[in-house]
């Protein structure tokens, strides 16, 4: 890394600070370094891994295209995960993924619309716009300028500190349902 985030200029004490290991692809080191005017570390992921999620954009991207091939999304989740437990779990799985990707196509779409204007969500329709064979490193290097501003798995924007997700009011508590109210 060649200077701080936080700190372009220097002067801050910006210094390697170790390596972490990435559970998926096994065995991959991602090397860290620290802010000590900031109080925290960056992370250099190499280019081919999605951000802030297990596994590499190919892996991501191949299932996005399953889905978009397959006649429904539960079809390609039991296409796609065999072994889960239960449809459900593997709905569920696939899901996630396509819903980051088709988040970041629509992001994709506004910021270059000379080049994606009128393209379906697709990721065949993505190839073909970007004359590539893997969409989302390609599209890691054009949105280069703004990976601070997209979300996983393709640009660096951290989660929410609220978990970004539905708010759930009332949490039912663990244990058996409570008796019925007679009355």
């Amino acid at each position: 890394m060649l200077c701080c985030p936080l700190h372009p200029k220097g002067g801050c004490g910006f210094a390697r600070h170790g390596t972490y290991r990435r559970v998926t692809p096994a065995g991959t080191l991602i090397p860290r370094w620290y802010c000590p005017q900031g109080h925290c570390t960056f992370s250099l992921l190499p280019d081919h891994l999605a951000a802030r999620f297990p596994g590499t954009l190919d892996e991501i991207e191949r299932v996005v295209e399953t889905v978009d091939q397959a006649k429904s999304l539960e079809a390609a989740a039991d296409l796609l995960r065999p072994d889960c437990v239960s449809l459900i779990s593997a709905v569920r799985w696939t899901r996630r993924r396509v819903t980051l990707v088709r988040t970041v196509f629509t992001l994709l779409a506004g910021m270059f619309p000379g080049i994606f204007q009128g393209s379906a969500l697709t990721v065949a329709d993505f190839r073909l716009r970007l004359d590539c064979i893997v969409v989302l490193a390609q599209a890691r290097h054009l949105a280069y300028d703004t990976l601070s501003t997209l979300p996983r798995p393709l640009g660096f924007v951290p989660p929410r500190p609220d978990g970004g997700g539905r708010k759930i009011r009332f949490q039912q508590r663990m244990g058996t349902d409570p008796p019925a109210f007679a009355g």
